[in-house]
């Protein structure tokens, strides 16, 4: 007699976990308002330096005196965002999930940093990483350090 076959388990899918936690719902909340965060600074706030004689910056007034510090608040809200979503309730956070976030972290820090030292003599023509100059450093190192919270996760 034959042993019978186990089920195969859909991606990233436990038996009665849900997939729309509390958690995940705020990770992803975390991460997107990060990224609106950014490019609502860059497109409507930031004073692009190229134009002379230089406009006003765009409103809110709070969000322009905060300058550079809005990508800080951006890529932490961002990087919050994604550590949050490593926890095992989510469905990043456990299964194959675990695998394709850490790898897409490490990934996409190992091409920020890349892409900086490729550019880095020109960078005006790529949006955000123009205004960061050295601390596109800091962002790729920051992204794989969320890689290494999925790591912590992997089984």
């Amino acid at each position: 007699m034959s042993k019978p076959k186990a089920k195969q388990q859909e991606y990233g899918a436990l038996p009665g976990a849900p997939v729309f936690t509390p958690r995940f719902l705020i990770a992803v909340a975390l991460a997107v308002a990060g990224v609106a965060w950014i490019v609502y600074y860059y497109v409507a706030v930031r004073v692009d330096p190229a134009v002379v004689p230089a406009p006003e910056p765009g409103n809110p007034a709070f969000m322009a005196d905060l300058g550079v510090w809005n990508y800080l608040i951006g890529f932490g809200l961002l990087m919050l965002g994604l550590a949050v979503s490593a926890h095992p309730s989510t469905p990043l956070g456990r299964g194959r999930g675990v695998v394709v976030g850490m790898l897409a972290c490490f990934v996409v820090g190992l091409l920020w940093i890349c892409t900086y030292y490729v550019f880095s003599n020109d960078a005006s023509a790529i949006p955000v990483m123009n205004d960061l100059e050295q601390y596109n450093l800091l962002v790729g190192i920051a992204f794989m350090a969320v890689g290494f919270t999925f790591a912590t996760r992997w089984e």
